[in-house]
């Protein structure tokens, strides 16, 4: 009887169909439930959202004494410079994380597309930065509120308001993919951490130290707008932007390194 019902068994497993293919829906699904059942997920954007919240306090504070041509949306825009630092720390380590505890051989074996992976993590740090930054945002602007007072916000500028905090989202979702990108590159947590906080904030840092070279290193100084942190602080100051320049910048520095992971992944076996 035993061996009578094997072939049969045989015959209805061997007639199951092939052609079923995961969905890039699910692929996303997938890599939003990793990252949220991450603890360094959480620590990273409650990080985000504290600083943000208390730099923002600070400085509203403090803007009573910096006279009457401080924009009052600099200090809901100003912490950017720190929390920069955890959305590229917190994009590198949403894969590299993957890469040291092999967890990647199974996203791979699961969708061999790479670009389907690649893009799906990069929508899903997308995700999970926007939602943290709006509302960090949000709670920056009700709770500096009463401390800016009549110099306040003018929300009918619009160039003063509603575009720079429109755009500080915009940075802080590239500093993530930028970290991403980086991870997909190094595929070393330590050396993609390391290579992003070069890029956000060393690299600043350096270019402006040739000021004191004079004219003939004033070449170098100029290049530091086309950082992504240059770029981010003249979408965020306030005021019209003249130009699109800023705005290629910013966009390029992520599309950029993600595209070279991609090809990394591509040509490379995890």
């Amino acid at each position: 009887m035993t061996a009578a019902s094997a072939p049969t068994r045989a015959r209805s497993t061997s007639s199951v169909p092939r052609t079923a293919r995961l969905s890039f829906l699910r692929v996303l699904r997938s890599e939003l439930v990793k990252l949220a059942t991450l603890r360094s997920t959480w620590w990273s954007l409650g990080i985000t959202v504290a600083l943000s919240v208390g730099i923002a306090l600070l400085i509203a504070a403090a803007s009573r004494d910096f006279g009457g041509d401080f924009p009052a949306v600099n200090a809901i825009t100003a912490p950017m410079q720190f929390t920069m630092l955890v959305a590229g720390i917190f994009g590198a380590m949403a894969i590299t994380g993957e890469y040291s505890t092999g967890m990647i051989r199974s996203t791979l074996t699961a969708e061999p597309r790479r670009g389907g992976v690649v893009l799906a993590k990069a929508i899903a740090v997308a995700l999970f930065l926007l939602i943290t930054v709006l509302v960090s945002t949000l709670i920056a602007v009700v709770s500096t509120a009463p401390l800016l007072g009549d110099a306040g916000i003018d929300w009918n500028d619009t160039d003063a308001s509603t575009v720079p905090l429109a755009n500080s989202l915009l940075a802080m979702v590239a500093f993530g993919l930028i970290g991403l990108g980086w991870g997909f590159i190094i595929r070393n947590g330590a050396g993609a951490i390391a290579a992003t906080v070069g890029l956000l904030f060393v690299a600043p840092i350096i270019l402006s130290l040739f000021t004191i070279g004079g004219e003939a290193w004033l070449w170098l100084v100029d290049l530091a707008q086309y950082l992504p942190m240059g770029a981010a602080s003249t979408l965020t100051s306030g005021g019209a932007i003249e130009n699109a320049v800023p705005v290629i910048t910013l966009l390029a520095w992520p599309v950029g390194t993600l595209l070279v992971g991609w090809m990394i992944l591509r040509t490379r076996d995890a």
